[in-house]
Order: C-alpha cells, then structure tokens, then sequence
C-alpha cells in the first residue's frame, strides 16, 4: 500500500494514477468524504486527513510500503514562514509514529538556494524530515509548465503573455507536473538508504518566448511575451490580493539571475518526456480550447 497526500492535486494525482495503473495498491489522503469517493471508483482506498492533523495523517500512513508526501502550497506566507514550519513539524511527527518503510518528499529546484526567498519553505521541509528513520528521497522539481494557465486567458483575448522570468530568451528549467507525479511514482517503486535527492526537468529547457508560441499554436493564433518591469512587481502582487509578495519576487529575481538553477544545471538531473506543446495544450484543452 503506498499512501499519497496531495491527491486532487495535479502532482499528487499523478502519483496515484500511476501506481493505479500498475496495479499497485494506493491510499489517497484527502479532505473530504466527496473527494475519497471519486478515488474510491477509481480503486484507490481514501483516508481523510487535514495535513496538519497528526493523528489522522499517522493513521493514513500507517503500515504502507512508502508514502509521497508534499506541502500544500502557499504562495502569500508570513514572513517567517509559519504556515509551513507548522505543516513540517506535523508530517514529521505524523512519519515518525506511522513509519512508512519510505517514503518521497516532494521538493524544488532552488531548495537549496540560501538566499531568502518563495523556496526557502522546501529547503525547511527538507531540513525537518532529516532526521527520520525511514529512507527518504527529496524530488527537486523543476518550474511547473502548467504556471502557464494564468497566461491563457489574457493570450485568448489580447494576444499577450506578461512575463516575470526574463529576459523573454532565457532559457528556463521546466518540468509538467503529470512527469512530476509519474516519475515520483517511479521512484516509490524503487529500494534505497538512506537520504537522496533527484533533480527533475523536462526534455528541455524553454523561455517565455517558447511558452508564448506554444500557447498561440495551441489557441490558433499569434501570442507574445511581453516583459513586467521588475518594478511594478510588488504594485501588481499587492494588486492580485499579496499581503506578503517579497519572498515570490525574491524566487523570480533567482531564476532570472540564475540563483536559482540545479546543481550542474541541467547535466545530471533527470529528464521528462512531456514536451512544452503537450503540456499546453492539455491545458488549453481542460480550460475548454
């Protein structure tokens, strides 16, 4: 049985259908009886569990062969990041007392970047599950393709994509979330010590410019990028309803000046097959073409 948080999520489904798929057994955790019941039909088993919640998560855990486990992500936190350091303490404990015999924690590329900024709350995961008994492995993903939503409604009615990674020809490591959870499935298959970390991107690395032209083929028609000056940054995160936007601009200026990036850039993570066009188009697909 392998246990997976974050199940109506694109990553964590992706882990579960997957396992599903191979005929593995899965225990989804979720929040609600209406969100078990959907998984339910597919095969899954659900146990409900709020992540913070140590006893219900301990016994969503207990007795699996491995468990894939994740922060619910939190783009506007408080300055000191409490929101996750309380989410951390809880899965370590909730680990501790379930024991899984693995267990993969989904982490960032840039989770190792000691400069503050949005990613910091990974390297905290990484850091309060270190001390754990079981074998962990530390999924460093990459910038997720499918951010690319929040640009198909503007690229639909004007044509433009605004840009925070910049310059609009840099090229950026990108990864779909669907190669995410499937390669975190692969791994959960696999037997190791100890703790490891694997960087994960797509098949290559893409710009703005290449997301602007992927969403105009997707759409049937002409789509740029266009550059938001770094500073109106801060005005238009306060705008969107950001109490706290520093730490997200602190993450973009990381990848745009390259602080952000895996150890060896691209040469030894590990490669996706979900090219850019696909993941587009999946999305252009699901918000109804």
């Amino acid at each position: 049985m392998f246990a997976i948080t974050g199940a109506t999520g694109k990553v964590g489904g992706a882990v579960a259908r997957t396992l599903l798929a191979a005929s593995h057994p899965v225990r989804v955790i979720v929040r609600d009886n209406g969100k078990g019941e959907r998984w339910a039909a597919l095969g899954a088993e659900f146990a409900i569990a709020d992540s913070n919640d140590i006893a219900a998560m301990t016994a969503a855990m207990s007795g699996c062969a491995g468990a894939f486990v994740m922060l619910p992500p939190t783009f506007d936190p408080s300055p000191d990041f409490r929101e996750a350091r309380q989410t951390i303490e809880a899965l370590h404990q909730a680990l501790l007392a379930a024991r899984p015999r693995k267990a993969v924690v989904l982490s960032t590329i840039g989770a190792d970047a000691l400069q503050p900024n949005l990613l910091n709350q990974l390297r905290l995961l990484e850091e309060g599950l270190s001390d754990l008994p079981m074998p962990l492995t530390y999924l460093r993903a990459a910038w997720f393709m499918e951010n690319a939503a929040w640009d198909l409604e503007p690229a639909r009615r004007e044509g433009t994509i605004s840009s925070y990674l910049q310059p609009l020809d840099k090229l950026f490591p990108m990864v779909s979330a669907e190669d995410v959870g499937m390669n975190a499935a692969e791994l959960l298959l696999e037997d190791w010590s100890g703790r490891r970390i694997v960087e994960l991107e797509g098949p290559r690395r893409v710009s703005p410019n290449d997301i602007a032209a992927a969403i105009g083929r997707s759409l049937g028609r002409q789509v740029c990028a266009q550059v938001v000056a770094r500073d109106d940054w801060d005005r238009l995160f306060r705008s969107q309803g950001m109490i706290n936007p520093v730490p997200r601009g602190q993450m973009l200026d990381g990848f745009n000046e390259g602080w952000i990036d895996f150890s060896e850039r691209d040469a030894r993570s590990r490669k996706g097959t979900i090219m850019l066009d696909q993941a587009i188009a999946a999305l252009v697909a699901t918000a109804g073409g």
